[in-house]
This record gives structure tokens, sequence and C-alpha cells, in this order.
């Protein structure tokens, strides 16, 4: 149990630190991985950025997740997309509404800030927890795509299962806790409020 977002984030960059070798850049999901993001960077001595992945919501059910777009890149949940019978044509407009949505958030955090070069670096992508996993799936296959020396995903806090799924595409995973027995990320904070816009801009101008 962590008491909120600073100390995981604390913990998490202590742990981080003695896994990660430079040149690294830290990659925040929004919002709340952007404030256990900070930390890390701080730990590492590295850049701060974001990387905003969007779920796909199933046909009738947006909370269900079908897959995840991260910017250009899509990432599905074959099996489950075949058990409900989504057609191409609707993950097609979902995943084209959710990557507008992917590339006005980003702009709306970056602002005028450069995208970083991840090409020869490590990149260490760091959200607050892991549920299902689709959105850092996809988070993970964008920073694939950017041809970096390593990929690392480091969170607070993922149910145990995922971690084989998760290994198989990241070249290391990092947790403070694997717990077999998992409901919700909230659980494991004392408190874990909804982060703004604004706090997430506020993280990436500290490190700028």
């Amino acid at each position: 149990m962590f008491r909120d977002r600073d100390e995981a984030g604390r913990l998490l960059g202590e742990l981080v630190r003695g896994r990660v070798e430079p040149p690294a850049i830290v990659l925040g999901v929004p919002r709340g991985g952007v404030i256990v993001a900070a930390h890390v960077a701080r730990a590492l001595e590295a850049p701060l950025d974001v990387v905003v992945p969007r779920k796909l919501g199933a046909p009738g059910n947006p909370e269900l997740g079908i897959g995840a777009v991260a910017p250009g890149v899509v990432v599905l949940n074959d099996d489950l997309v075949r058990r409900l019978g989504v057609s191409e044509v609707y993950v097609k407009r979902e995943a084209e509404r959710q990557q507008q949505e992917v590339e006005r958030r980003t702009g709306a955090f970056r602002g005028d800030r450069v995208p970083p070069e991840l090409a020869g670096r490590t990149a260490v992508i760091v959200d607050d927890g892991v549920a299902t996993g689709g959105t850092v799936l996809a988070s993970i296959a964008w920073a694939r795509a950017q041809g970096p020396a390593r990929v690392v995903l480091a969170v607070s806090v993922l149910p145990s299962s995922m971690l084989p799924k998760l290994r198989a595409v990241a070249d290391d995973v990092l947790s403070l806790a694997a717990p077999h027995l998992f409901g919700s990320v909230g659980e494991w904070y004392e408190r874990f409020p909804q982060v703004t816009d604004q706090e997430v801009r506020a993280a990436l101008a500290a490190d700028a």
C-alpha cells in the first residue's frame, strides 16, 4: 500500500535506478503515471516526457477495452474481438476516433516541447499501476517503433498474471508489487485522487 503517487514514484525511482543504464528517457502515461514518472526521471537524471495511449471501447460498452492505441499504433485483444464479433469497420472507426484524441491530448500536455528522440536510448515507460494492460501494451509498441536500445516498463503495481504478457514485449518489467489477487490500481493507494491536465503540464514543465 502506497500513501500516494509521490511515495510510489520515489520508491519506484530507487528500484529503477539500479536497473537502467543511461542514456534513458522516462515516458509517463497520463495522467497519474506522469506524477510517478517525474520521480523516476529525477532518480535517473533523465528527461521526462509523455506517451498517450487510449483504450478502444467495445460496441455498446465503451468501458470494456478490446484494445488500445498510442500514436500511430493499434494493439487489439484478438480473442475478445473475435468472441464479441466486432467488425473491422468498427475497429477502424474507433481507432481513428481515439487516435484523434491521442493527438489532441499529446499536444495539450506537451505544448511546444519538441517530441523526444528515443533512438539508441532506453525508453522507460512509467504508470501508477496496470490493471488489464491494454494501454500499456500500446505504449510499449509505440516506444518499440521509435528504435530505442531497450524498452523498460516500470509500474507501481500490477497483477502477477500480466507479467508473462508484458515481459514478452518489454525488455524488462519492474514493479514494486505484483499481487496474485488484484482488484483495481486505486486500492493499492491510501490517496488516489484524479490527476488534472494542469498537474501533468506542471510536472512536465518542472523537468524542462
